[in-house]
């Protein structure tokens, strides 16, 4: 099977509205309340999902980070939530959670710097996914002067870590909502080397203002991703979903010249989607998607297969 077609298999687990629940509502009604950009992780029968908190900018804007679990992968109880204080930070983006080979527990949260349009990435690490304690946290990927970071997308396989990060250029404000998506590999999860840019934009095209991965499959050899992507500055917060393959983690390719999936409401955002999988050919979905009023929801299907 060559990279398009394993790309084509992947685009049958896009999401269908018409077969999701809402797992979490906003916080509010109208533009710039989400619950969304969930990370999740199963593990002793569960199923965990961190998400991210959010109301409009001048209102606290992404104001917490909550961890929860749920048997059937639609009804959450809350475990632990970290405030954006905790984490000295003007606003929390998507977390990423992952439970390490030894069975312990991580949560990486993307942190706004204060005053500026820099990003940075912290992590939480407990024993139990109800622990983490923001006064316990570690920055991993401080990003710099130059670009910020955050978003990231982190996955265990052949032995080692492998990272896709949104990264922003900071050299003009008014651009840095532009992004990219690097690459990174590390040995333990803390220290990362980069091996550069794995998706780039693409000029003229519906991802041409920026590409953000937001979940990557390994299958033999063939990697393929799910991105989120925009055409102008005026669709900020209003990503659709993409699709990207590769031979190697790298350098992934987009498919297509339109979006795969986009929701019917407002500004069409679909985004942050991730794919767990259940065994026995199921998935379930997770992401976040624009609501009738404009507010964005998190919303989740499970699927079998290609059907």
């Amino acid at each position: 099977m060559n990279t398009r077609e394993y790309g084509e298999r992947f685009a049958a687990l896009l999401p269908r509205l018409e077969r999701s629940v809402t797992v979490v509502k906003p916080p509010g009604q109208g533009e710039g309340y989400w619950a969304g950009a969930p990370s999740a992780a199963a593990a002793d029968g569960w199923i965990y999902l961190a998400y991210r908190l959010r109301r409009p900018v001048g209102d606290g804007r992404g104001y917490a980070v909550a961890v929860a679990r749920s048997r059937d992968g639609e009804r959450f109880e809350t475990l632990v939530t970290i405030d954006k204080d905790a984490m000295d930070t003007e606003s929390l983006e998507r977390p990423a959670l992952v439970r390490t080979p030894d069975g312990r527990w991580r949560l990486y949260l993307s942190c706004a710097t204060h005053g500026t349009k820099h990003w940075r990435v912290e992590v939480l690490e407990a024993d139990d996914p109800a622990r983490f304690d923001a006064r316990d946290r570690r920055v991993v990927l401080p990003g710099d002067a130059a670009t910020g970071v955050k978003d990231p997308v982190i996955v265990w396989h052949g032995g080692r870590w492998h990272l896709w990060a949104s990264c922003h250029p900071l050299a003009d404000a008014a651009e840095a909502d532009q992004m990219v998506t690097d690459y990174a590999t590390s040995p333990d999860g803390l220290e990362w080397t980069w091996h550069g840019t794995a998706l780039r934009r693409r000029p003229g095209a519906w991802d041409a203002r920026g590409v953000r991965i937001s979940a990557v499959r390994f299958d033999g050899g063939s990697v393929v991703a799910a991105y989120d992507g925009r055409a102008t500055a005026a669709e900020n917060y209003e990503e659709r979903t993409g699709i990207a393959v590769g031979g190697d983690p790298r350098s992934l390719t987009a498919l297509g010249s339109a979006p795969w999936a986009a929701s019917p409401h407002h500004g069409g955002g679909l985004r942050y989607l991730d794919v767990l999988p259940e065994g026995e050919g199921r998935y379930r979905l997770f992401y976040e998607v624009t609501r009738a009023d404009g507010a964005h929801e998190l919303r989740t299907e499970l699927r079998a297969g290609s059907r």
